[in-house]
């Protein structure tokens, strides 16, 4: 991902926010199915993008502020997140899953590599959009 953007506010239409919406709504059906590793694998593609969103701390910046409840001022706008940049975040995350399968494979943890390779499917089924 491109770590020179600079905190500008999101464009109308950000690609992590359209798919977030999309991961949210796929979430709440897994929860009801109560379809654990789909659930797991929905949170952490929410997670990562909220991530990828993070706008970077500035140097100097005072980490704790104690603001009344509900100051909106220590609020700042996410970062906007291209399509491009979205696949390339669901590209690696499938990645990963795939190499972390084939080595708990060549453990001989069958089980564990059929769990991550089943996360990886997950993690495709976004991919393709």
């Amino acid at each position: 991902m491109n770590t020179d953007r600079s905190s500008t506010p999101p464009a109308p239409f950000d690609a992590a926010e359209g798919l977030k919406a999309r991961l949210r709504a796929d979430l709440l059906a897994a929860m009801r199915a109560k379809a654990t590793v789909e659930v797991a694998v929905l949170r952490a593609l929410v997670a990562a993008l909220d991530n990828a969103q993070a706008v970077p701390l500035a140097p100097g910046h005072q980490r704790y502020v104690e603001y009344r409840f509900g100051d909106r001022s220590a609020e700042v706008p996410r970062l906007a997140v291209s399509g491009v940049e979205v696949a390339d975040l669901l590209d690696r995350e499938r990645r990963d899953r795939l190499a972390a399968a084939a080595e708990f494979a060549a453990l001989g943890q069958s089980e564990r590599a059929a769990r991550l390779s089943a996360e990886a499917d997950i993690v495709a089924r976004y991919l393709a959009d």
